[in-house]
């Protein structure tokens, strides 16, 4: 926990300072602050409407990994094949280089005990929606771009509940996903029921989990990873009793020297390990394409009939 600290405030003098140590060339995390400097520049110097929003990127602080209880939890989490602090970066690799290192010696999707006949699961750490360009386009402000999808900040009971696609009969997640709660002394909220075009999807505050199985994410923080446009991610699965982690799924997107304000674009990466043969775009179940290898869903009936 306390080298996450460190790390992010690492981070936050990367911006603040421009310290860098890259030989070769302009670094993705050069061409980054030199645009947000410009750019701070421009917006304190000149008269801005409010409904412009050129100025909003400026604004946006490093993502901090342990401002939440739920983020100090992942990353507590000690996991059977944990990244080593050294992560063999060369100086004068470039990212391309040091991309391709990742993605041999570091990424993929560790399994370490299954689960059949899983009926539902607990989403312990839910993601805030970076649906903004100025997220998109921002090198420090997501914790884990490699993870992230629109879908799962934004449409995630349907993820995990809707069949014949999704076939988990119910998700958690904590109370505050939604702000529809009546109870304020829910400390969940459990999704259930939904098949599309027959039946509504059926929320619940609840006050104990009923899931045995659930998972949570991390980002991956290690120096030379953003200055070279590339961000780590890792999905675990867990034994919500015991703790036991059963599989990891840790993977890397690479951006940088794309056509837009600041050369980072953070939706079209690319990733490694990739989702179904995809080198770039990741649909809205790659959390679940994962998970169900892990624990595997009670069949719905294929008709989608309750």
């Amino acid at each position: 926990m306390q080298k996450i600290a460190s790390l992010f405030v690492s981070l936050c003098l990367f911006v603040v300072l421009g310290l860098v140590d890259v030989a070769n060339g302009e670094t993705p995390g050069e061409r980054f602050r030199k645009v947000i400097e410009r750019e701070a520049e421009y917006c304190a110097t000149h008269k801005i409407k409010p409904t412009n929003r050129r100025c909003d990127i400026t604004k946006l602080q490093p993502a901090d990994p342990l401002a939440t209880e739920e983020g100090r939890f992942a990353h507590s989490i000690k996991i059977p094949n944990p990244v080593p602090e050294d992560s063999g970066y060369k100086p004068g690799m470039t990212p391309e280089q040091y991309f391709d290192h990742l993605c041999k010696t570091e990424a993929g999707e560790f399994i370490y005990k299954t689960v059949e006949n899983v009926e539902g699961i607990y989403m312990m750490r839910l993601r805030e929606s970076a649906t903004g360009n100025k997220y998109q386009e921002h090198l420090y402000a997501l914790e884990d771009p490699y993870g992230y999808t629109d879908w799962e900040a934004t449409r995630l009971p349907t993820i995990f509940v809707n069949p014949p696609w999704a076939t988990y009969l119910s998700l958690e997640v904590p109370s505050f996903f939604t702000t529809k709660s009546k109870d304020e002394g829910a400390k969940y909220r459990r999704f259930s029921g939904y098949v599309q075009g027959k039946s509504p999807m059926i929320e619940e505050d609840i006050t104990t989990l009923r899931s045995q199985y659930g998972f949570t994410w991390r980002g991956i923080t290690r120096q030379h990873d953003r200055e070279l446009g590339i961000a780590g991610g890792e999905l675990i699965v867990l034994d919500l009793q015991s703790k036991e982690v059963l599989g990891v799924r840790r993977g890397f997107i690479r951006s940088g020297g794309v056509k837009n304000l600041t050369g980072i674009w953070w939706l079209t990466g690319h990733v490694c390990p990739t989702y179904e043969g995809k080198a770039f775009n990741k649909d809205g179940n790659f959390a679940y394409w994962f998970i169900t290898k892990v624990l595997k869903p009670k069949q719905a009936n294929p008709k989608g009939d309750q």
